[in-house]
């Protein structure tokens, strides 16, 4: 038997272990979903529209550049504002980011916001429905709040719910916790107004993705949207310059939850790639930064670069002024989410009508629904 195979039966026989607290942690959670439904607890609204972003499974579905991509549809007209959790943070309670701001205080997807969007306003809090009031008392300007992460937040009652589920590892074929991954059932996708797939493949056919439809099995209410990944112009990590990737023998630096895609983009645009991975939301420390001084300067090749991503930069940032000491080029590669399909309009039309219609504006103000081409699957 390979190593492989006996790792599978290994894990298949934990989790076999581990149902009968799937069977209680689900009993639990269906209750609390049910209480809510019936309204014996409360979910606030507020006045500003709420947009929340979120999925059923516990992490890796591509939440942080969804949120981005709703950023850059609504910065221009609005003033907006995240508000995330602050996942691995140092601090507790509600923290608006200023020029005090690092990953530390305030995590490292919020300080990604707060690097990447300086006209947005960016904030944790551990729970939304007080750091909300925080926020609208402090930012009395703002005209809508983006939630991350918040769709089981069910105490603040979201007018845009955007549930997010990865392609590769899609809810409906997923379980509770501990036996599978998911934080509630999968009936728990009848709460959002738009699902999106995220990660798919650039060339997913629109078989495909109809197949998958038909297995989430939307509501009448409900759109469902695909996205793939497309990745940016590298910059310096220092001096914000762009950096040529081909020719370069690149030191890879990745904590994130799913580093492969990244790596296989570098390994078509560099001449090699050497891939260091740590944990998702890893704090470096100075032996990470030994590692990875020393698996370049032993590196026997020409034209080096170090490159990360965003979010490890926003971590790294910590380390700025020893980073400027090594004098090597260090590159950020930036992703951002396209809309396959031709579906972007019908997207973004959605979002803007939810908002412009939170805010009290006139129907004339609202534009037509996109009509033509590739649209989403109802």
């Amino acid at each position: 038997m390979s190593e492989h195979s006996f790792l599978y039966y290994v894990v298949s026989a934990l989790r076999l272990a581990l149902y009968p607290f799937t069977l209680i942690y689900g009993a639990l959670v269906w209750l609390r979903n049910r209480l809510y439904d019936v309204n014996f607890y409360n979910s606030i609204s507020f006045s500003v529209p709420v947009i929340c972003v979120g999925n059923l499974s516990t992490g890796g579905t591509g939440k942080t550049p969804h949120i981005e991509y709703l950023i850059d549809l609504l910065q221009y007209q609005y003033q907006v504002a995240t508000m995330s959790r602050g996942y691995k943070r140092y601090t507790k309670g509600f923290i608006i980011a200023d020029e005090k701001a690092n990953a530390l205080r305030i995590g490292d997807e919020p300080m990604q916001f707060f690097m990447k969007y300086p006209e947005a306003i960016v904030c944790v809090a551990e729970e939304r429905l007080t750091g909300i009031p925080y926020l609208l008392q402090r930012r009395p300007g703002i005209d809508v709040i983006l939630l991350d992460d918040a769709y089981q937040h069910r105490s603040v009652k979201a007018g845009l719910n955007i549930l997010i589920t990865d392609y590769a590892h899609p809810f409906y074929t997923d379980h509770i916790l501990p036996f599978g991954n998911l934080r509630e059932s999968r009936a728990a996708y009848k709460r959002a107004e738009v699902i999106i797939v995220s990660k798919c493949p650039m060339n997913l056919t629109r078989q495909a993705a109809a197949e998958i439809t038909a297995k989430i099995n939307p509501l009448p209410h409900q759109k469902v949207f695909f996205t793939g990944i497309e990745y940016g112009a590298p910059y310096n990590f220092l001096t914000r310059e762009l950096v040529p990737l081909a020719k370069t023998h690149t030191v890879l630096v990745c904590g994130i939850a799913r580093p492969e895609p990244l790596e296989a983009y570098l390994k078509q645009q560099a001449a090699d790639v050497h891939t260091l991975t740590y944990q998702d939301h890893h704090y470096f420390v100075t032996t990470d930064l030994e590692e990875i001084k020393t698996a370049y300067d032993n590196w026997d090749a020409p034209n080096k670069i170090v490159a990360t991503t965003e979010k490890d930069a926003a971590r790294l940032q910590l380390h700025h002024e020893k980073l400027m000491e090594w004098g090597i080029t260090i590159a950020v590669v930036p992703i951002k989410v396209a809309v396959l399909f031709n579906a972007e309009p019908e997207l973004d039309y959605l979002v803007r009508k939810y908002v412009e219609q939170a805010m009290g504006l006139e129907p004339e103000n609202t534009p037509e629904a996109p009509q033509g081409g590739d649209m989403a699957t109802q």
